[in-house]
């Protein structure tokens, strides 16, 4: 019950977070934006929606109870949480699953950005750890935190360029 309970948080926070996202870009397109990284972007959604399926069937397959650390693992899940909506009310309309960026904008170097360069990403990687960890979904954990280094390799790497050949001020 505990592990449907935090996989339904899951999936209704990420539908929410798609449908944010559809009216971020669409305002965002309005004003002008590009829209870059498009042809890594369809393994990303698969990369994400596979994490669901593989821990699904890792955790209902092997029959495992949460491990006697959840307690501090939901914990950090929570704050996981926090830094997620502190990211996404940071960025505002600029939030997006999608590397979308109006020309000319300034770059957001305030909130967790006056931290890190990109602190959604260390979010989403503690999450791919700390979530299966919580079910000793050690497959998925491992897996998954390889396959989402190797993806924001790509991302990261176009995001900095679309963001460096389109913001104003120091670039």
């Amino acid at each position: 019950m505990f592990f449907l309970i935090i996989l339904t948080f899951l999936v209704i926070q990420r539908l929410i977070e798609l449908y944010i996202a559809s009216q971020n870009e669409r305002w965002m397109l309005q004003k002008g934006a590009i829209v870059y990284g498009q042809k890594h972007y369809p393994y990303m959604i698969i990369l994400h929606v596979s994490f669901f399926l593989i821990l699904i069937v890792e955790v209902v397959l092997s029959g495992q109870e949460p491990t006697r650390f959840w307690p501090i693992l939901l914990g950090t899940f929570f704050l996981l949480q926090l830094a997620r909506y502190w990211v996404i009310f940071t960025l505002g309309k600029y939030w997006n699953t999608k590397i979308i960026v109006l020309p000319g904008a300034d770059l957001i170097e305030k909130g967790p950005f006056q931290y890190m360069k990109h602190p959604n990403y260390m979010i989403v990687t503690l999450e791919l750890l700390v979530v299966p960890l919580m079910f000793q979904a050690y497959i998925t954990a491992i897996l998954f935190f390889f396959l989402n280094q190797w993806m924001l390799l790509i991302r990261i790497r176009e995001e900095n360029q679309a963001l460096q050949q389109n913001l104003a001020g120091d670039k």
